[in-house]
This record gives C-alpha cells, structure tokens and sequence, in this order.
C-alpha cells in the first residue's frame, strides 16, 4: 500500500507530468515569466468554466480577499461581517486594513455561517459581508444576498475551499461558487482542489468597474505603466503558476468526482456510528470536499490521533482555535462562550485524508482504523 497522505500531490503530479513539463518549457523559453500569454489564456479559461465575466489573478488567497476590500473604498472603522470558524485570513486581512471584523456563529451541520446571525449582527457601519464556503460547499448565499440587498451591503464570497462547488437557487438556476456575491475570492495553494506549485490565487466578479480597479489595484495602483491612479499592492499570478493551473482546470471536475467518491465510501463506514457525525451537504449545494471533516462524540480526540499516527494516518484538526479566541483578535465582545457552535467543532472536529488518488486499499484501511481508535476513545 501506497503511503497514505492528506493531499497526495506527488501521485497527482505524475498523472500530469508531460503537460506540465511541456508547459514549464515554453514559459522558460519565452521568458515571459509575468503577465505573459498563460496568465491570460488561464485566465480566459477559468472565465468559460465559471461563466463570470472578469477574473483577476493575484498571487495568493488572502491577497484576493484583501484587494476586493480595497476595492469597495472602505474607510477605517467600518464593519465586515463574517465567520469565526475559518482559517485566519479572512479576517487578517479586514483587520490589516483598518477595518472592524465582525465575527458571527456557524451551523451545526454544514459548518458554515449562520445567516441569522449575520442579520442580528449588522449594525449602522456594517459594509460588507464575508460568507466563507467552508470545507468545499457553499453557505447559503440566496438568503445572504437577500440580506444584503435589504441592507445595501457588499457581499464578498471566501471561495477558497470550494472551487468548482455549484449552488441552486431556489428557482432552479445554478451558479458557480464565486460567483453570486459583489466579488469571490479564491486560493490555488498546493494542497487546494485546484491548486498549482507555489502560491496563486484570483477574484471573480461580473461587476465591469470593480473589475476594472481590481486589475490596477493589484499591478500597484497602475493602468498605464508608471502612472499611478490609486493606491495598490504587488500582486501577480506568475505565468508558470497559470500554467500550471490551466492543465489542472481541464480535469477540475473530474478532481472533485474522485473526492465525492472518497468521501461516500467514508460515510458508509461512519453512518451508523453513534460516536461520528459525518459532513452533512446542503440542500442548495453540492460538495467539492476540499476537506473531509468529522465530528467526534463522546471520544477523547487525542486518543484518536495518537492511534491513527501509530497507524501512520495522518489526520488534522481545522480550525482548533475559533478566530474570537485567537490571541490576535482578542476583543472584548468576544469571550469564552460567546460562539458555542464553533466552540464545539472546535474542540471535536478531525479532518481525514481526502485526495484524487485514494485508492480502495487505502480508504479501506484509513475507515477500519478509525473505528477501531473512536471504540477505544470512547468516553
């Protein structure tokens, strides 16, 4: 058996090998290492596959959200609403920028926002609002933008764990993730469900003059070379990044059929285990699985990682920490039982490996080891 890994890039990797070697060649000899013709056919590729109008590269995740902020013009002090149960960067960058996060509760089943605390929390500086699609499956952004648009609020979808998720709306029509909010956001870190082989990332929107600011913003405030009309950052996808990308795109659905399958024959060994709750997916939304998470009950956590490490199975724990109790983001409206949901998830989750290159042999051995270490956790 294959060693079991979270993300097996190296296995991935080899499927792809002559087309990424290929495409490495043609960037080394044009040197066209920024801004070069892959960035612009990824770019025009990744446009079809999520039917939005403008997609902005950038050169990571959190640099996507942060430039969409930058975007809106807000101004110091104003609030930005989004999830305490999420990775640090969509509020590091609210933070960074002078504004005020506000921070908001989860579901219990699907781990993303609750849409009525989003409500409960909006106050007269609230400006935008960051949803998080967490785990690979949206948040329910119908009853979201309803919200907004009652309340004239921006709304900016953290897309970073679930490209390629499709939502339905309540009529019937499906969007991409990403794209229904003012802007969406998204990471391609290695191990994301398209990733490439350093850091990259992209906003999404079909908003012609946020698109318009959003390309300057990111080449440091410029439109024409050396005049400089705002303030920006230095935020490029390098072309090998694209590239690579662009290979990946082609198979991205497929990418997230082979994780559905892992994460099916998962919740058939865990079903009906009184001590594991399994990711439940929304009715309004498939699952693309960036992770595949657990909720532990009744079971020491720690007796369960210790004994799946014996086994040499790696598991993880995303988030342990809520963002309300991080040491950053102290704050006095936040206490210690201020967010019970994610107070819970926090202290019970565990994330399995999920990847396109499980085999049967390994999820076969990943499930009989996990029951067995839940039995003997057992509280």
């Amino acid at each position: 058996m294959r060693k079991i890994q979270m993300v097996d890039l190296q296995q991935q990797y080899q499927q792809i090998k002559p087309e990424v070697e290929d495409a490495l060649k043609q960037i080394l000899d044009s040197c066209a290492f920024i801004n070069g013709p892959a960035v612009k056919n990824f770019q025009e590729n990744m446009e079809k596959y999520l039917k939005v109008k403008h997609v902005i590269p950038c050169a990571n995740g959190t640099d996507a959200i942060q430039v969409s902020l930058m975007a809106l013009g807000l101004n110091a002090g104003d609030e930005v609403i989004t999830t305490t149960f999420t990775f640090i960067a969509t509020a590091e960058v609210i933070a960074l920028l002078g504004l005020t996060p506000v921070l908001v509760d989860v579901l219990p089943d699907t781990f993303n926002i609750d849409v009525r605390a989003i409500e409960q929390a909006i106050t007269s500086k609230t400006k935008a609002i960051i949803p998080v699609h967490l785990f690979g499956q949206c948040a329910n952004m119908e009853d979201v933008m309803t919200l907004a648009k009652k309340h004239n609020l921006h709304v900016i979808e953290d897309n970073c764990q679930a490209i390629g998720a499709d939502y339905t709306f309540k009529d019937g029509i499906q969007q991409k993730a990403g794209t229904i909010g003012t802007m969406g956001c998204t990471s391609f870190f290695p191990s994301k469900n398209l990733g490439c082989y350093g850091d990259g990332g992209a906003v999404f929107t079909n908003d012609d003059q946020l698109a318009h600011q959003l390309r300057g913003i990111v080449n440091h405030g410029m439109f024409v070379r050396y005049y400089h009309d705002m303030v920006g950052v230095n935020s490029r996808l390098d072309s090998i990044q694209a590239a690579i990308l662009d290979i990946k795109l082609k198979r991205l659905d497929k990418y997230a059929q082979k994780r559905q399958e892992a994460a099916a024959f998962y919740n058939k060994a865990f079903d009906d285990n009184e001590h594991i709750t399994t990711p439940k997916t929304a009715s309004f939304s498939n699952h693309v699985f960036h992770q595949y998470t657990l909720v532990l009950h009744r079971t020491e956590r720690e007796k369960v990682i210790s004994y799946m490490a014996e086994k040499q199975i790696p598991v993880m724990i995303y988030y342990p920490v809520p963002l309300h109790l991080q040491k950053a983001y102290a704050d006095t409206r936040y206490r210690q039982g201020a967010f019970p949901v994610s107070e819970h998830l926090a202290a019970n989750v565990i994330s399995l490996p999920i990847h396109t290159e499980l085999d049967e042999e390994q999820l076969n051995y990943i499930t009989t080891n996990l029951l067995d270490a839940v039995k003997l956790a057992a509280k």
